[in-house]
């Protein structure tokens, strides 16, 4: 069995709960409809991150993969065009963005006119380093050249028809076990991951890639401990970086990805990826996304 490290309960700080109280987040909020970039709204990681006990040095390195499906502005003779866009930020990015406000940016685009949409690539791009810290990278597809024949499944074994016993209650590393068997390489994977924002305690409902080569991880425990984050109030980011280390610490893999993918909310869905033996996870779209 891996070497266990207890990791705290998420308790934000007064910090972090007086900047949460100016999230437009769940509260009534007027919607731009040009071109509105001071909307948008900064989350340090580092809040997070300091309840996981991590530093400057992460243990993985990673990517925040946001598809946004409801894109649109004008050309200059005004009429409208429609576009999906791929949101990259990297994992060691100053900050993430609240997700609200990326919605009402990118809704204040609909009336706004741009030359071309690798013009308009461009200005969001601009925005939104600015606002992460770090060089986000932007792809758009025009609606007329999205292609086809896009929905898959996650890699490997689903584990969702194992007959487990859950108690209610928060996240707890000890659930996770090995089996004592050599060193394996496989994919499991879960479609009953939920976890809820940590503002307005909303349910995200989602899947959850585990990649890993080392001791066999018991199903039943990973299974026990995914379905644990019912209860846990946290970003969709935290709660990746949150698996990924207490795998790491409890059932001590040689190598290991998380890849979570939540369901699509307000035209957008955020897939966190941290792996510390990959670097390019691929973007495939679930049937629930």
């Amino acid at each position: 069995m891996g070497r266990y490290t207890t990791l705290p309960r998420h308790h934000p700080t007064d910090d972090l709960l007086q900047k949460m109280s100016k999230i437009p987040l769940g509260k009534p909020t007027d919607y731009p409809d040009e071109y509105s970039p001071q909307v948008l709204f900064a989350v340090p990681r580092s809040e997070a991150r300091q309840a996981l006990k991590l530093g400057d040095d992460l243990p993985f390195q990673g990517k925040d993969i946001w598809n946004a499906w409801e894109i649109t502005w004008l050309e200059p003779s005004g009429k409208p065009v429609v576009a999906t866009a791929v949101i990259t930020v990297p994992a060691d990015s100053v900050n993430i963005v609240e997700s609200k406000s990326l919605k009402l940016y990118l809704n204040s685009l609909a009336m706004s006119r741009y030359a071309s949409i690798d013009e308009l690539a461009g200005v969001i791009s601009r925005d939104l380093s600015r606002i992460t810290g770090s060089q986000v990278i932007i792809s758009m597809t025009p609606a007329n050249e999205f292609p086809t024949g896009r929905i898959a499944d996650l890699p490997g074994d689903c584990i969702d028809g194992l007959d487990v016993q859950v108690d209610a209650g928060g996240v707890d590393a000890r659930i996770l076990k090995t089996t004592g068997e050599d060193s394996i390489e496989e994919e499991l994977h879960s479609h009953l991951l939920r976890s809820n924002c940590p503002v307005t305690h909303q349910p995200d409902m989602g899947s959850v890639l585990i990649r890993y080569r080392g001791p066999a991880i018991d199903r039943e425990s990973l299974l026990r401990y995914i379905v644990s984050f019912r209860y846990h109030n946290d970003f969709h980011e935290a709660c990746v970086e949150r698996m990924f280390l207490d795998i790491k610490a409890r059932c001590g893999p040689e190598n290991l990805t998380v890849h979570a993918r939540y369901n699509r909310r307000g035209g957008l869905d955020i897939n966190p990826f941290r792996s510390d033996f990959e670097a390019t996870p691929e973007n495939i779209r679930l049937w629930r996304q």
